[in-house]
């Protein structure tokens, strides 16, 4: 498996080559350009990304590579650690996010979960909850005939909430699905990604479809009278 860490300090590029290297195949770049052209270039496992580069903004490369290749894990690595840029972080392509000073082992762990991800759903046709309906395979959502516009981690969120309509699901199960890491320090962003959600999915339309179920988790639900009338 071969890894493509962007990072601009040479020593921690060395250090993570040394705990590294027994299990993956290591490049290496310095800036956000040169991580670019290696992505394109040749195709990676995975990218460990530093926001923190000489020449582009981290958010920006992250967008870019995410263009470049939709399914490639990419894990953030930086000193930030609150949950407003985790969730800038979910919105640029990320897939996983780990603080400095971190544990090698943890990094190991992380790059695991990331190339064990379960692929998305892509042959599953389209499921309907009312009047919403989603497509998988063309990442697509409508409500009442209304083409609704969601970020990455907001449709992968749904689209679960859909599949599994009726039943409760806690954030770690909503964490497991979305998240290619199960780290719990993804629960507090799955909140702020609900709220984004009934604000483009509930509120402009007749009835609430996403119900939060106290001290455990969320469902979406169809009130009886609706499904009566389908």
């Amino acid at each position: 498996m071969k890894l493509l860490i962007v990072e601009d300090n040479a020593r921690l590029v060395e250090r993570m080559k040394y705990r590294l290297e027994k299990w993956f195949v290591l490049e290496s770049v310095y800036s956000g350009h040169e991580a670019l052209v290696a992505a394109t270039a040749h195709p990676f496992d995975a990218v460990l990304l530093d926001l923190g580069l000489p020449d582009m903004n981290g958010l920006e490369v992250c967008r870019r590579l995410r263009k470049i290749s939709p399914d490639m894990p990419i894990l953030i690595i930086t000193g930030v650690d609150d949950i407003s840029s985790k969730v800038e972080l979910l919105d640029a392509g990320a897939d996983d996010y780990l603080t400095k000073p971190f544990d090698a082992q943890e990094l190991r762990a992380r790059i695991n979960a990331l190339i064990r991800r379960r692929p998305r759903l892509p042959s599953i046709s389209a499921v309907t909850a009312g009047d919403l309906k989603l497509d998988p395979s063309k990442r697509t959502v409508a409500r009442a005939g209304v083409p609704i516009t969601l970020r990455r981690k907001e449709f992968d969120i749904l689209e679960y909430l859909v599949i599994n309509k009726g039943r409760v699901l806690t954030r770690d199960m909503i964490v497991s699905h979305a998240w290619t890491s199960t780290s719990s320090s993804w629960t507090g962003s799955v909140d702020v990604h609900i709220k984004h959600l009934r604000d483009k999915v509930d509120k402009p339309f007749d009835y609430p479809l996403i119900k939060t179920v106290y001290a455990v988790g969320y469902m979406l639900d169809v009130p009886s009278e609706t499904i009566a009338e389908e």
